[in-house]
């Protein structure tokens, strides 16, 4: 019996010359990189191969909705004429959207990108403030919400002198408002088969996703149409890789794949690896009702058949640990990825308890800034190397960079670079903080890591001040920043606390001003008034000495978790 081939040797013969994913170099904003030699100009050509598909095949199931491919296509076309003939959308403008993962999300987006106009994804669960700053920054003309969400700006419209319309999903048009609200309805009244014909360049911007930064405001990561294209190809490429090296590929199950869609829609696992790979693929993409719930998903997966599963470890804990998740069939499972951190032992054998039939188990890294996945570990490579979060991507180059500015060497530590064309071209309107973090088309990701001497990257760490906690990047400062405006609160200082499930907990270290007093319940209930709730603090230790820092004032955080002493070079 013929041996199994390799990994190396798959991906070799698929992007050798004349392979169906060859890869060549070019040049992407003047930058030298490997890209797919054959691929698509625009996302637009995805809605116009998919279009085709058969009419029976589901793509999206909601609740008791069930649409065809066919009927969503034309629904989405329905919203871009409707867009730009009665509301002016073109190409360039941005709609923002501002709701809970459904087809109207996905319709939105397609509407929005088929036109040449800026999808901007607005985290779920902001609050009022992070909301507006979101409208405000892109300068969004549309805004198509939820009612829940839309309430929380509702009355605040008039801070956003670029909005002109607001489409609501879910409710009938509110009265009083600064901002003309109309329903989403209006926008599929015409549906048709014919996609726009505004001409639309590779390197324009599709998406902005909003991502915090150590600066504490968040900026607004732009996803191109090359960038999206190359993360749909990247995965297009891996599920194949996988299928020919004995994993589970797309189409594992002998018919059309179902997938859980549980990460939000405003994350580029959502959209851009969801959404995107599920059109293009023909994909049945089924999206839970309402927050997620383990006993919900596990019904989901028994009725639709699903067999491809990729979300956070903190979704797949909750359902491995379930009481009753043997009551259910959960055997059409094949494929279970989380993306986020290395995974522990225990949660793979879990899965595999759970999961009877599961072919392949994968881990992935990327960024907002990286459209998505920049490496990925699956298959066997999984197995062995399980705290790895694998190799790069076919068109992906990785760079291990010391304090210095020099490459490590094999299985040297350093912060992380990645180059190629999933990397966004830029910040929205933010030349500065651009310039920061990109420096000749390599992206410095803020994460330290190693590669090994088979080409698997490791992340032992990272560079920026970030907390993960269930899948949503929490940056410190931000909260930090909130915590200082208190008038009780002379410093504050945010730390990561480990949790088996969510990654990683908030926890603030508080100092009162002299003569005041604060609770530990009015620390959060501070920053609840502007902040998501992720972003509360869990535990909140208050203090009354001066917070370690070093001789150049910077906080000793490692310290205040648990670490370890001062050290003499921190103090120097």
């Amino acid at each position: 019996m013929r041996p199994m081939p390799t990994r190396a040797e798959v991906q070799a013969m698929l992007t050798g010359p004349g392979g169906p994913f060859e890869v060549i170099e070019d040049k992407v904003g003047g930058v030298p990189m490997r890209v797919y030699k054959e691929r698509m100009k625009s996302l637009r050509e995805v809605p116009a191969l998919s279009a085709g598909r058969p009419e029976d095949e589901t793509f999206i199931v909601y609740g008791d909705r069930r649409i065809g491919f066919g009927e969503f296509v034309s629904l989405a076309n329905s919203a871009s004429t409707v867009l730009a003939s009665q509301f002016g959308v073109g190409s360039g403008d941005r709609v923002a959207v501002l709701s809970a993962n459904n087809p109207e999300w996905c319709m939105a987006f397609w509407a929005t990108v088929d036109l040449g106009a800026v999808l901007v994804g607005l985290n779920g669960w902001w609050k009022t403030d992070e909301i507006l700053y979101g409208l405000q920054d892109s300068g969004a003309k549309v805004l198509v919400a939820d009612r829940a969400r839309f309430e929380r700006v509702a009355d605040h419209l008039a801070a956003c002198p670029d909005l002109e319309a607001v489409f609501l999903i879910d409710a009938d048009p509110i009265a009083g408002t600064s901002v003309p609200i109309h329903r989403f309805d209006e926008l599929l009244a015409s549906p048709t088969t014919t996609l726009p014909d505004v001409a639309i360049d590779e390197d324009d911007p599709a998406v902005i996703f909003y991502t915090s930064g150590t600066t504490g405001r968040p900026k607004g990561a732009i996803s191109t149409h090359r960038s999206m294209i190359a993360n749909l190809q990247n995965t297009i490429f891996n599920a194949v890789a996988s299928a020919m090296t004995g994993g589970a590929g797309l189409d594992s199950s002998g018919g059309q794949t179902a997938s859980l869609l549980t990460s939000p829609l405003f994350h580029v696992s959502g959209c851009h690896s969801g959404l995107v790979v599920g059109l293009a693929a023909g994909v049945k993409i089924v999206i839970p009702v309402g927050r997620f719930d383990p006993t919900a998903a596990m019904e989901l997966i028994q009725n639709e058949k699903i067999s491809v599963w990729a979300t956070v470890p903190t979704m797949v804990w909750r359902v491995v640990e379930h009481p009753d998740r043997h009551s259910f069939d959960l055997s059409t499972i094949t494929s279970v990825a989380y993306g986020g951190s290395p995974s522990a032992g225990e949660l793979q054998r879990r899965v595999q308890e759970t999961f009877p039939k599961v072919r392949t188990m994968g881990n992935a890294y990327g960024l907002t800034e990286s459209s998505s996945v920049a490496t990925v570990n699956s298959g066997q490579d999984f197995l062995d190397k399980p705290e790895s979060v694998g190799q790069a991507m076919p068109v992906v180059d990785l760079r291990i960079v010391t304090a210095d500015g020099s490459s490590a060497p094999t299985g040297g530590l350093g912060e992380v670079w990645i180059k190629g064309p999933i990397i966004m071209p830029g910040y929205w309107n933010k030349p500065e903080a651009t310039a920061e973090i990109i420096t000749d088309g390599w992206l410095h990701s803020g994460d330290i890591g190693y590669v090994d001497a088979d080409g698997f990257l490791f992340i032992t760490d990272r560079a920026k001040d970030m907390i993960i906690r269930g899948g949503e990047n929490v940056y410190c400062v931000e909260i930090e920043n909130r915590l200082a405006e208190h008038p009780s609160i002379a410093e504050a200082a945010i730390v990561g606390v480990p949790h088996t499930t969510l990654g990683e907990e908030v926890k603030a270290v508080v100092r009162t001003e002299p003569g005041q007093t604060i609770t530990e319940d009015e620390v959060r209930a501070w920053v609840a008034e502007t902040l998501a709730a992720f972003k509360v603090p869990a535990y909140v230790e208050i203090v009354t000495d001066p917070l370690p820092r070093n001789a150049s004032g910077k906080l000793l955080k490692n310290v205040l978790r648990g670490e370890g002493e001062v050290s003499f070079a921190e103090t120097m």
